[in-house]
């Protein structure tokens, strides 16, 4: 057209823009594309993002969005490996405080079937009290696994809760009365924090509730000291709650256990020996069965002051009949 003399300025003014924006429409396509493959190829190498995630949306070659994307997955990974980390310090923890509690009744059940199988058992006096000591370490692998099997099947959810309306006042005193001659032999009085004259009716597993104030209360005589004191209060904490408070003035736990102390076997005493028995799950077993039905648990704790364990429990509407 220039050479012919011929400008078209109309022609021109509409032909410009059209060239441009096709030129500019097909260059940014193609770089799209380009970028695009480059990009879902890092992506796939590690993995960093599904396949399905670029076609559900535009394909995008915002550098500020990629670079984003790749931060919060880098942070998502340093979380799951700090997790992993932790997880695996607690397996460590699990097995050697699992082996500890299995290995000593085991040891002393060979030991004394060995020393029987020696000789020992030509003395009816011998063989009958090492039998009674064997018998003994079965019993405690026996409740270890039971309440392994328990806490497993908590976990799980296959172990169902039967609901009811109880009076807790009563079962309360149903286990002080079980566990009387227990703290009578460390001179540790079980008291309520005043006197409950009206019942107080909660809907819960009855037996398995029991088990907790049970768990909690045996914790409490085992830590306590000589002539200390226990008490149990139960308050109302809102409308359709009541929290139950199992107290002591007893060792106390350090600030640094209490993190970990509803771990399976953990012990806050890290010499390796138990002053008491029990299979080391009581508090494990506690926490499972209050979170079961929904509820929490708490403790506060001050060494050689004591501690307080305190769940909540959801009231009854109706009383039993």
């Amino acid at each position: 057209m220039f050479y012919k003399n011929d400008l078209d300025y109309i022609f021109l003014a509409i032909f410009l823009p059209v060239v441009f924006l096709i030129s500019f429409l097909i260059i940014q396509i193609r770089v799209e594309k380009f970028i695009y493959k480059r990009v879902k190829r890092i992506y796939d190498d590690v993995s960093l993002l599904e396949t399905s995630s670029f076609t559900s949306r535009p394909i995008t070659t915002d550098m500020k969005t990629l670079t984003e994307e790749i931060e919060k997955f880098a942070q998502d990974k340093k979380i799951e490996i700090d997790t992993l980390k932790i997880r695996e310090e607690y397996r460590k923890d699990f097995l050697g405080n699992v082996s500890h509690e299995l290995k000593t009744p085991l040891f002393t059940v060979q030991g004394y079937i060995l020393t029987l199988l020696d000789g020992a058992m030509d003395d009816a006096n011998v063989r009958k009290k090492y039998l009674q000591r064997a018998s003994k370490g079965v019993e405690r692998l026996i409740y270890i696994v039971k309440d392994l099997d328990l806490i497993t099947k908590l976990e799980t959810q296959d172990s169902k809760l039967e609901l009811e309306s109880f009076n807790i006042i009563e079962l309360i005193q149903s286990v002080f009365d079980l566990l009387e001659m227990k703290a009578a032999k460390k001179h540790i009085s079980l008291t309520f924090d005043m006197e409950y004259k009206d019942p107080i009716y909660v809907w819960a597993d009855k037996e398995k509730i029991q088990q907790v104030v049970s768990n909690l209360l045996v914790n409490s005589i085992k830590y306590g000291h000589d002539k200390g004191t226990t008490e149990v209060s139960v308050e109302n904490l809102i409308k359709n709650k009541v929290i139950v408070r199992v107290t002591d003035n007893g060792e106390g736990i350090a600030k640094e256990h209490i993190p970990r102390l509803f771990e399976r076997f953990y012990r806050v005493d890290k010499s390796g020996s138990r002053k008491e028995g029990g299979s080391g799950l009581g508090l494990s077993i506690v926490k499972h069965i209050i979170e079961a039905h929904d509820e929490k648990i708490y403790i506060e704790s001050v060494e050689d002051v004591g501690s307080e364990f305190s769940f909540t429990l959801e009231k009854a509407e109706n009383r039993p009949e």
